[in-house]
């Protein structure tokens, strides 16, 4: 249950953000973004931990989506807080996404490479979904999609890796495990 409920308050948080970039309320969107961190890290039995994960997920975020910014591949209508870095929504989708590595995303964590081919796909059509939906301009669409896809192949195994070493949900993961292992 605690990982549906984690997908959907992804999803849930991913709209908010993007809708809210995209109708110039940005804010709004960070703001519910980081209502359901909170509630991410209060459940959490180690939120050190996972706060360890959350932190460096977002300076990973700020320094690729700064970087797509600064290199004109992707531009920002909305929320940019100091010109050529990325805005407050994008980072708050960073802690948002890595919200969910230890716990719906978990089961990506000993898969290497489906990490790769997940991030090589999902981040980049995370990004057309967002850019159709009028949050971001794919400026140079072949260069800003390739980057992506290069960028979310390493960053993604990067972060299930790091994951694993900061994993607050450990103590529900080792239930469920134990659970499902007691019912076979």
């Amino acid at each position: 249950m605690l990982k549906l409920i984690n997908f959907v308050l992804f999803q849930v948080g991913w709209f908010a953000c993007v809708l809210g970039a995209a109708w110039g309320i940005p804010w709004a969107g960070t703001g519910i973004a980081m209502a359901i961190v909170a509630v991410h890290l209060l459940l959490a039995g180690e939120p050190l931990a996972e706060s360890k994960l959350l932190a460096i997920a977002a300076g990973i975020g700020l320094v690729f989506d700064s970087a797509l910014a600064t290199f004109g591949w992707v531009s920002y209508p909305s929320g940019v807080l100091l010109a050529g870095t990325a805005p407050h929504w994008i980072l708050a989708l960073w802690l948002l996404f890595a919200t969910t590595l230890n716990v719906s995303l978990a089961w990506l964590k000993p898969k290497p490479l489906l990490c790769i081919v997940f991030g090589a796909f999902g981040g980049p059509l995370a990004y057309y979904g967002g850019a159709r939906l009028g949050a971001l301009t794919l400026v140079e669409p072949v260069s800003a999609l390739t980057a992506l896809a290069i960028g979310w192949a390493v960053i993604t195994p990067f972060l299930a890796f790091l994951a694993g070493r900061h994993n607050g949900y450990l103590h529900l993961t080792d239930r469920a495990v134990l659970s499902e292992v007691n019912h076979v």
